[in-house]
């Protein structure tokens, strides 16, 4: 009845085996991680970029990004990358995956 209260959500939740899935099937994808630096540091997928969610620039950082490129977005639990994806959805970007639960599900 009132959709138009309704944001458009311009990013798909994915569990950890469609997540994995996803990124093999599209080479170009880009694995971004969004926890800390020192989070990121301690582990992270192969060939993630890190850009802290928390910090006050990453706004402007995301938004020197590709937008026509595929992001595979995640965190700890799923709840910044979430968030990132919100982001990243307002200003433009549409091809956009979470990783439901983040990295604690993340056992592939």
């Amino acid at each position: 009845m009132f959709d138009f209260l309704k944001t458009k959500k311009n990013y798909k939740d994915v569990d950890a085996a469609t997540f994995n899935t996803l990124m093999s099937e599209t080479p170009d994808g880009i694995v971004l991680d969004v926890r800390t630096s020192d989070e990121f540091n301690q582990s992270s997928m192969n060939g993630a970029t890190n850009i802290d969610i928390m910090a006050g620039n990453f706004t402007q950082k995301i938004e020197s990004l590709d937008k026509n490129k595929t992001y595979f977005v995640y965190c700890r639990s799923g709840n910044r990358s979430g968030n990132a994806c919100k982001l990243m959805s307002n200003v433009g970007f549409e091809h956009l995956y979470n990783l439901s639960g983040g990295l604690m599900k993340w056992t592939l």
